[in-house]
């Protein structure tokens, strides 16, 4: 359905830097989940006090690599397939947020 071949050489990559410095113990379901809370809180420093344009887009780009490479650990850690469980939940998303209902409102599906 889905060619992971280039996500899945990344996942690899991230694995293959954890094993080499002997990482991968450090990283369980719970700890991987705290950082990504973590990171993404980092992120949002990045926004505080200032217009969304005035924040560092390397910065940004930095806390966003933190953010994505926990995710894909995370998800590792679980065996599941990022590309399908993205796809699944847009499925998901699609039928609580219909085009006709929700096409151009910030509402939440239970509002619309």
């Amino acid at each position: 359905m889905y060619c992971m071949s280039d996500l899945q050489m990344l996942i690899n990559k991230i694995r293959q830097f954890n094993t080499e410095r002997d990482w991968s113990q450090f990283h369980n379901a719970k700890d991987l989940a705290l950082a990504i809370s973590i990171e993404a809180a980092e992120l949002n420093e990045l926004f505080l006090w200032k217009k969304a344009e005035e924040a560092d887009a390397e910065k940004v780009k930095e806390e966003l690599a933190d953010i994505f490479t926990y995710a894909l650990q995370l998800a590792d850690k679980y065996g599941f397939d990022v590309g399908q469980i993205v796809a699944d939940k847009i499925e998901k998303n699609a039928l609580k947020y219909p085009v006709d209902k929700a096409k151009g409102s910030a509402k939440k599906y239970n509002e619309l």
